[in-house]
């Protein structure tokens, strides 16, 4: 009888064999109903929750490739030419090293095991040639051999993990590496994109948006073929930044630094839906470890070289209302640029770009924490993060 009581699914066939199955093997076999499944991309891991398609890079959901990493926040620098690396439980500067170049952008990349530091061909104020990439080590924070990379402002990968996408923003193209030693396979011109930067992914890996900053518009990349599928000129404004999806996956939100906020855009149609005010210099954006909230950076001016202590501010938008719930001005001014959050969804951590610190802010009370670190830091990166995989920037995990 006791053991009889443990199995609660049965089967029975018509000779009379019954087959039972432990309740509990039954329920992780199945995903709850409110959890739809979504059709992917070949190679792409499986959504998992259509309503929340970051669900798997919530807190404490740790991969087992992220183990050995260290806990350190990663600051790129880019008119010192250097990396700074923060212990974000001392919030103390542990180590310094030297990159050359003009480095941009910390990656994690697609299978976690490293971590990217990725040198532009060109900086506004040095006009200094100086591209690259960089390897770092998450188990020792030590940086590896450099790749030479004309131009590498930014990179992402490829949702199915077979090609690193590196954003030659000064080429106006992107360039198509394998994810680990970085050789060129191809490219895509993308002349009708001044100034292409950031990128987001459509939840079934179809197709990326990527950021015009130059010409006040986006452009649609078809990930199957390998070509512009589309563009699209914003209403106002002029300079999109960042862009991140919605965690339902229909709507992009995107960061304009002229218009002060943050449009939305239906990726299927590739048409502006909405428009967000948030702050002066809307910049970088974050979604929650919950995936309830977007934090938006607004970086306290319109110029690319702003002034010291500006009107800085993060906006938190809530998902469900598409409306800003709170603004936080950064103490004494500031301006607040690219980060992450930390592995609890506890801190957001962002460069301030025009004040050689990073910020530490507190999630819940908007209090922030600064820390001095080299010239121009821009895009850093928290490291671990919760997530299977990572799809690049700072950080876009799913």
């Amino acid at each position: 009888m006791a053991n009889s009581m443990r199995f609660h699914r049965c089967l029975v066939i018509c000779v009379g064999i019954v087959f039972c199955w432990p309740a509990q093997i039954l329920h992780t076999q199945s995903a709850p109903p409110s959890q739809a499944t979504v059709d992917t991309v070949p190679g792409m891991p499986r959504v998992l929750d259509a309503a929340n398609l970051y669900s798997e890079a919530s807190a404490g959901r740790m991969s087992p490739a992220v183990a050995d990493a260290l806990s350190r926040v990663y600051v790129p620098n880019v008119e010192s030419g250097d990396v700074y690396v923060i212990d974000p439980e001392s919030l103390k500067v542990v180590d310094r090293f030297v990159v050359g170049g003009n480095p941009q952008h910390i990656v994690p990349s697609w299978d976690l095991k490293t971590l990217w530091v990725a040198s532009s061909a060109m900086n506004t104020r040095r006009h200094h040639a100086g591209g690259g990439l960089l390897p770092i080590d998450p188990a020792t924070g030590m940086p590896g051999r450099a790749i030479a990379v004309a131009d590498a402002y930014n990179m992402y990968f490829k949702p199915d993990g077979t090609e690193a996408i590196v954003v030659a923003e000064a080429r106006k193209q992107l360039e198509f590496r394998d994810p680990e030693s970085m050789m060129l396979r191809h490219s895509l011109a993308t002349p009708q994109c001044a100034g292409i930067n950031h990128a987001d992914f459509s939840i079934d890996g179809r197709y990326a948006i990527f950021t015009c900053e130059f010409l006040g518009s986006l452009i649609k990349i078809d990930l199957l073929q390998g070509t512009v599928a589309g563009s699209l000129k914003l209403s106002k404004g002029g300079m999109p930044q960042d862009i991140r999806i919605a965690p339902n996956g229909k709507i992009f939100y995107v960061a304009d630094m002229m218009a002060d906020g943050v449009f939305l855009v239906d990726g299927e149609r590739l048409e502006e839906t909405g428009f967000i005010e948030t702050g002066i210099g809307a910049h970088g954006l974050y979604p929650s470890r919950d995936g309830t909230k977007l934090y938006v950076s607004n970086r306290g001016s319109h110029n690319i070289d702003g002034p010291r202590r500006g009107k800085g501010s993060i906006s938190v938008i809530d998902f469900a209302t598409q409306k800003v719930e709170v603004t936080w001005p950064i103490p004494g001014g500031g301006s607040p640029d690219m980060g992450n959050v930390s592995a609890d969804g506890k801190q957001l951590w962002l460069s301030g770009r025009f004040d050689d610190v990073v910020y530490a802010i507190d999630t819940t009370t908007g209090s922030v924490i600064t820390i001095p670190v080299g010239k121009m830091p821009h895009g850093l990166t928290v490291w671990p993060q919760p997530g299977r995989y990572s799809l690049g920037h700072t950080g876009n995990m799913r």
